[in-house]
């Protein structure tokens, strides 16, 4: 099956693109944590209003990135069968704060496709250092 793909595996799968959707998911969750914490409180002063808004556009912002790229990394690249892939989508489509920071901590970065390029950078190495 030929697929086009219109973002790089390179942009889903390298290194510095596993950091930043940890980051993200971090950030989603901080948001959601935010979110509760104010729900709690009665009243927030004002002095704290810059700091709540930065950590909300934060959170927002890295929950619109752990959300694109989770779900493109669960249709284009996961090998789970279609039980777990439907699954994950589901929790995905649900819980839009949570889900996707879950998906990207249990499912991606566990992953034998996001494994692959460390093992290949290991073997190539490991090859070059030669006796």
């Amino acid at each position: 099956m030929l697929r086009n793909y219109y973002i790089n595996r390179g942009f889903i799968v390298s290194r510095t693109a596993q950091r930043v959707y940890r980051l993200a998911a971090i950030a989603s969750i901080a948001m959601f944590a935010m979110l509760f914490m104010l729900k709690m409180a009665r009243r927030v002063p004002a002095g704290y209003f810059p700091i709540v808004k930065l950590i909300l556009f934060a959170g927002v912002i890295g929950t619109a990135l752990t959300m694109i790229a989770m779900e493109y990394f669960l249709f284009a690249f996961d090998k789970s069968s279609a039980f777990k892939k439907a699954f994950w989508f589901c929790v995905m489509a649900v819980i839009p704060l949570l889900g996707p920071a879950m998906y990207c901590f249990f499912v991606y970065s566990r992953s034998d496709v996001v494994d692959a390029p460390r093992a290949e950078r290991a073997n190539d190495a490991s090859a070059s250092a030669g006796p």
